[in-house]
């Protein structure tokens, strides 16, 4: 009744054990996997700094002296680290909202319409997201660092 598959056919390989430290080091994520893998990593680092962006929204809406303070907290520092660690996490915020956000938006694109589900436009709209992004980061961190 059923007939068995030809015997030139090659039998497919079987992997049963992956190593972890062998293996997975020379696989190559293709860029929309790398786009989902960051948006959750940035989710997650906004989540985990909450705390200090409720404080800079706190501190440099309040007063004017609590403006000063803020402004003293990037240029002089606080909490025993120099200025340039606050600033520095500053910029990672920057880069998590602006990535999050347009890979939030590259989302909701490929959900609304069924022509953007496909290998190149994944592709070429993941490409986009990473380079808006960090093209963004540079713009906004310039001005962070006071280069303008």
């Amino acid at each position: 009744m059923s007939e068995s598959a030809p015997s030139s056919a090659e039998k497919r390989p079987e992997f049963r054990n992956i190593h972890a430290f062998r293996d997975l080091p020379g696989y190559r994520w293709p860029p929309a996997a790398v786009v989902s893998g960051m948006h959750r990593a940035s989710g997650l680092m906004m989540f985990l700094l909450l705390p200090f962006i409720i404080w800079m929204f706190d501190t440099s809406i309040s007063s004017e002296i609590s403006f000063a303070r803020f402004r003293s907290a990037f240029n002089l520092g606080m909490l025993g680290l120099p200025g340039l660690i606050w600033k520095l996490v500053a910029l990672a915020l920057i880069w998590a909202y602006l990535h999050h956000f347009l890979a939030g938006l590259r989302h909701l694109w490929m959900d609304a319409s069924h022509a953007a589900v496909s290998k190149e436009f994944g592709k070429s709209s993941a490409l986009i997201v990473m380079s808006m992004s960090v093209g963004l980061t540079l713009v906004l961190g310039a001005k962070l660092f006071g280069i303008y």
